[in-house]
């Protein structure tokens, strides 16, 4: 091992201090301008007082099995048992509920962000697990861009525009007049990047541009959207009228004769159509700006001072993913996709445009795709899939169909959960629905870190690992680095990787081939590695061997010859690059989603209401926003110093009217429940919305979060009947003192 290892987390890159067999310091890698104190929590994250250091079974559960019933999870004690003890008992369980239902009732929950190293990747690995075993229930798409994939597929023919594709800052430095930040580019997002990064530079690339002439315009309710450095303009929009104000900006454009015919014309199809809309023919109301500046409650001024901006010059168009995690959220992409069309500058330098530049680092870094390994899968030949967002409704209405994407999916009962990688107790909406439907499963299986607020709600809790104490590869397509991430120290207490862990449940089930393939973990990963190098190969690129890597510890990828412009094969020859939609264009006007006759999503972009929208509030009601936390990942981090009690954030004017003020301690609710939080007054907030970072691990109890998740407040409603999809922006809540 290096005398000062380098390793990785989802939030950046870090130098590793070992003595003795502990890990006593971590600072963020050399250059890297990954978050200082972030990093510096990782020893007190691996030493927590919240570590699960050995295998635990709920004690009824222990005495009574799956006939225990699930109403005393999370309320009795866990008892703590051996490692074999609890390998038999999952192994037993898992043959009896195949055996006397089927594949599908065994659900296997996992989120992905539980490591940044490609192996132990505890999604990859709990779906080979159950791929080895002959089937399961698994889940499709995610809480982060649920909407925009399923939207993507049929307006672009895929989700790479979210997935990974990006005009990379290089062309947008150079080239891009005009930035405008639908949802805005809050720094704090660029802390993170699933899979980790070396480069923490999207600040660096914001300065950059507005150095060069780059004018920038947040539409945000919140002035925290807005970076330092971008001297940018901003648009306090309301909540949920971002697609309203983009619509009339089309609208705008084609009444000022603005629209690129020509580019419409080639490279899209239903446009047509989308005009007959913006021009009010389908339902008499004109897409004006005078009606989106009442919808967004905004000056018609400023709309009107965008418009002027958008119509000349290169113009680059953004939404962050938050825009779309919400109901008719698909809308909101799409009509960005939409006036970049009549724009006409899609495939250009530094014009179209793009999403998640707001959302997380690395977006538009430019690095060379293809080259971090993955743990291949086996299938799920026995199983079904649900949306992600789906898990709450698919435990209360077992055996239903829901719409999914033009299909209709069953939602099968699963009589055991078995987790790994993520906190639904966190991620999930509506969580005191979630809590009385976590008592139907007959048995829940957890492997954990922590004992998590789902830990907590479970039967059986198998001890796992954090990245610092296994070997793994790590990092993202987005960014140029490549990290051989050495064990740092042994495992704590008697925690396994969730390779181990499924190893040995293998074994006893028999799969124990099916899954490992007769590979250890050094194998594994240098079988991944030869995958990547490979690949390298297939670009030209002389990539290192697997022992020169371990050595190495970091290699950097050579970058692309050319900076990446999102679509630019597709605007250079439309014909050999045709997109993987039914027209191989861009579709304004969808026939294929006019044929599933949803009623709740036209087949071209248009505005509709949300259920919970801010524009019918009543008085001392607030649009609820729940952006992401200043200094963790999701909850991750929250069980360190850098916790803080939960906040929320409100206009000085708004609270003044309540009778609040800073720091007094109050009770946010909805229709759902309530959470408490301390009052934090500002005026970077418009009035009439409020937000609640997430992060704090829920608590529960009587209808009332003492911890205060703001996802004990938000709906479980999904975005519409196409995607299914989170919509956890499309929240009112009230506030009173306590």
């Amino acid at each position: 091992m290096p005398k000062r290892p380098v390793s990785l987390t989802h939030w950046g890159a870090f130098e590793a201090e070992v003595k003795d067999g502990v890990l006593l310091r971590t600072r963020p890698w050399a250059n890297s301008g990954a978050d200082a104190r972030m990093i510096g929590a990782i020893p007190e994250l691996v030493y927590s007082d919240t570590r699960v250091r050995q295998p635990h079974v709920r004690e009824s559960w222990l005495t009574h099995r799956h006939r225990a019933g699930g109403s005393g999870r999370g309320v009795e004690p866990m008892v703590p048992v051996s490692w074999d003890t609890a390998l038999d008992l999952v192994a037993a369980e898992i043959a009896r509920v195949r055996d006397t239902y089927c594949h599908t009732a065994l659900f296997a929950g996992s989120y992905g962000w539980s490591s940044a190293g490609r192996f132990h990747h505890a999604r990859s690995q709990i779906r080979r697990f159950y791929g080895a075993v002959g089937g399961f229930t698994d889940q499709t798409g995610n809480y982060s861009w649920g909407a925009a994939q399923i939207i993507l597929q049929h307006v672009l023919g895929s989700a790479e525009a979210v997935s990974g594709a990006a005009t990379s800052w290089e062309s947008i430095c150079e080239n891009t007049n005009t930035f405008v930040a639908f949802g805005g580019l809050n720094p704090k997002n660029w802390h993170v990047t699933s899979g980790g990064a070396g480069h923490h530079h999207m600040p660096d690339h914001v300065r950059r541009a507005a150095r060069n002439g780059t004018r920038f315009v947040v539409v945000s309710p919140s002035s925290d959207d807005i970076p330092d450095g971008s001297e940018a303009d901003w648009i306090a929009t309301r909540p949920g009228a971002d697609t309203a104000i983009i619509l009339a900006l089309t609208q705008a454009m084609v009444a000022r004769g603005r629209a690129d015919l020509g580019f419409l014309g080639r490279y899209c199809t239903g446009a047509d159509r989308l005009l007959d809309y913006l021009d009010g023919r389908n339902d008499g109301q004109p897409k004006t700006l005078e009606w989106a500046a009442a919808l967004a409650d905004v000056p018609l001024k400023q709309l009107q001072a965008l418009a002027d901006r958008i119509a000349q010059g290169r113009v680059m168009l953004t939404a962050t993913w938050s825009l779309q995690r919400a109901q008719h959220g698909e809308m909101t992409y799409w009509s960005l996709i939409a006036l970049a069309c009549v724009l006409g500058q899609i495939g250009l330098p530094g014009g179209g445009f793009g999403f998640g530049y707001g959302s997380l680092n690395a977006v538009g870094h430019g690095a060379t795709k293809g080259l971090v390994p993955q743990l291949p899968g086996l299938g799920n030949a026995n199983g079904t899939a649900i949306p992600v967002a789906r898990l709450a409704d698919m435990l209360e209405h077992p055996n239903t169909q829901i719409p999914f994407n033009g299909e209709m999916v069953q939602l099968p009962e699963a009589k055991l959960i078995h987790w790994a990688g993520g906190n639904p107790f966190h991620h999930a909406q509506d969580l005191f629905r979630l809590e009385r439907l976590w008592q139907r499963p007959e048995t829940i299986i957890v492997n954990e870190q922590f004992w998590t607020a789902t830990a907590r709600r479970a039967d059986i809790v198998l001890p796992a690992t954090t990245s610092v104490e296994r070997n793994d590869i790590g990092g993202t397509s987005r960014d140029p680095h490549v990290f051989f991430m050495p064990q740092l120290i042994a495992p704590v207490g008697q925690a396994r990787s969730d390779f181990a862990i499924f190893t040995g449940l293998a074994q006893r089930l028999g799969h124990d081939y099916a899954y490992t393939q007769g590979l250890d973990e050094d194998a594994w990963l240098q079988t991944m590695w030869a995958q990547s190098c490979d690949a390298a190969e297939r670009l030209g690129i002389d990539a290192p061997d697997f022992d020169t890597l371990r050595a190495m510890n970091v290699w950097s990828v050579p970058r692309p010859d050319h900076p990446e412009i999102l679509l630019a094969q597709y605007r250079n020859a439309p014909s050999r690059h045709p997109l993987n939609t039914p027209s191989g264009k861009i579709e304004l006007y969808c026939e294929r989603i006019a044929s599933y006759g949803l009623p709740d999503v036209p087949p071209h972009p248009a505005w509709s209401a949300r259920g919970e929208w801010p524009g019918d509030a009543a008085a001392g009601t607030y649009a609820l926003l729940t952006p992401q936390p200043l200094e963790y990942l999701h909850s991750q981090l929250a069980q360190t110093g850098l916790a803080r009690p939960a906040e929320v954030v409100m206009n000085a004017d708004d609270a003044s009217a309540a009778g609040l003020q800073d720091g007094d301690q109050v009770q946010v609710s909805s229709p759902r429940g309530g959470c408490k939080a301390v009052v934090r007054l500002t005026q970077g907030c418009r009035g009439g919305v409020v937000c609640m970072a997430t992060g704090p691990w829920f608590q529960g109890g009587a209808g009332m979060d003492a911890a205060g998740n703001p996802n004990a407040l938000t709906s479980d409603m999904p975005t519409s009947t196409l995607s299914q999809g989170s919509a956890a922006q499309s929240c009112l809540v009230t506030i009173a003192k306590l």
